[in-house]
């Protein structure tokens, strides 16, 4: 294992070292307090800030590269599909923050040991892209089937293939557009597999770890990346309020609360919410703008995100749970990855011509 292998632990020679080395993982996590813990940092960072943290000086190189595989564990065990994506999408950014300061020529980016570089060659060849990305004088090009592949999880519009020159069945990108595609290579690379099945005698030995990394999970601010309105995607409960909103149904408080919150969560601004409850026949608008302005935290000190998954099923909001649900422990987390995995085609309801409400 080398210092390289730390820098780029998802590299096909990094794995190869850690299985020449002969390590035994469950001696490791239970004997080896350093990389539990360097692990642990990797997925609780991915979550409270879209890092995977910076080791500390005295970490090891072994030390660090370990903890990639174990980190992997972790996120296994917990087993959330909103944590396997961030934590996919840190370390393919923090290998992109590498990589792409590798390819840098500056002066003071020279004194990284060129044993420890990773040239974007070795990462087109490291994931079968060599035979599909050609150079040209101006920069590259990518075989159609590839570059949609890459480019699927993309959300700017300027990805879209129809957005984009086709030369020959193939898209011309720039250098910091590949190294962007190969970002996307890197975090399905990481993301593959996950969740793995882990013998009940590692997951035992971890499980501290997994509950600081549980318990960040509970805290974390779901609506923070969250500004795209589908109702299309909403999950089962909160379709079924909107529904009854949108029916005129009377809802009791907690409901109320609940579909409130989730559509300012979502994004919607405290007049877009107002005008959906305006069909509703005992809408107020006073006392709706009120309530309104309260959970966005407009005229209170606190801006409130709508209920778990366990208080919509203690109020008996949770209607028509599909197979997501169980996979998931909050309505913000389902509506996160239905936009994810979601039909690009699918626009901002308050983008789409001649409507007048999400419905």
């Amino acid at each position: 294992m080398n210092a390289r292998h730390a820098r780029y632990p998802f590299l096909g020679d990094a794995r190869d070292a850690v299985e020449e080395a002969g390590v035994d993982l469950a001696r490791v996590v239970t004997e080896d307090d350093a990389v539990v813990e360097r692990a642990r940092e990797r997925v609780v960072s991915a979550l409270t800030d879209g890092t995977i943290g910076e080791p500390a000086a005295t970490v090891s190189t072994r030390v660090e590269v370990l903890s990639y595989p174990v980190a992997r564990v972790l996120v296994s065990i917990v087993d959330e599909s909103v944590l396997v994506r961030k934590y996919a999408t840190a370390e393919a950014d923090a290998a992109y923050d590498r990589f792409t300061a590798d390819e840098s020529t500056d002066t003071d980016l020279k004194s990284v040991s060129d044993t420890t570089r990773v040239s974007r060659d070795t990462l087109l060849s490291e994931f079968d892209l060599r035979a599909h990305v050609h150079a040209t004088p101006d920069a590259h090009t990518v075989d159609v089937p590839t570059y949609l592949l890459l480019a699927s999880s993309l959300r700017d519009d300027d990805w879209r293939l129809v957005n984009r020159a086709l030369d020959d069945g193939r898209v011309p990108v720039t250098d910091a557009e590949l190294d962007t595609l190969i970002r996307e290579a890197i975090r399905e690379r990481v993301a593959d597999g996950l969740p793995l099945s882990v013998p009940d005698q590692i997951a035992d030995a971890l499980d501290e770890p997994v509950a600081a990394i549980q318990d960040a999970l509970a805290d974390l601010d779901l609506t923070r990346e969250i500004d795209t309105v589908v109702p299309e995607l909403f999950p089962p409960c909160m379709k079924h309020l909107l529904d009854q909103v949108q029916r005129g149904d009377h809802l009791p408080h907690h409901a109320r609360f609940a579909i409130t919150s989730f559509l300012s969560n979502v994004g919607l601004s405290t007049d877009e919410i107002v005008d959906i409850y305006e069909v509703n026949p005992g809408f107020g608008e006073e006392m709706t703008r009120y309530q309104t302005d309260h959970i966005q935290g407009d005229s209170s000190p606190t801006e409130y995100t709508a209920p778990s998954c366990a208080t919509m099923k203690a109020y008996g909001n949770c209607v028509n749970p599909d197979d997501l649900c169980d996979a998931i422990n909050h309505p913000l987390s389902y509506y996160e990855v239905k936009l994810d995995d979601g039909d690009d085609d699918l626009a901002d309801w308050r983008d789409r011509e001649d409507d007048d409400s999400p419905d």
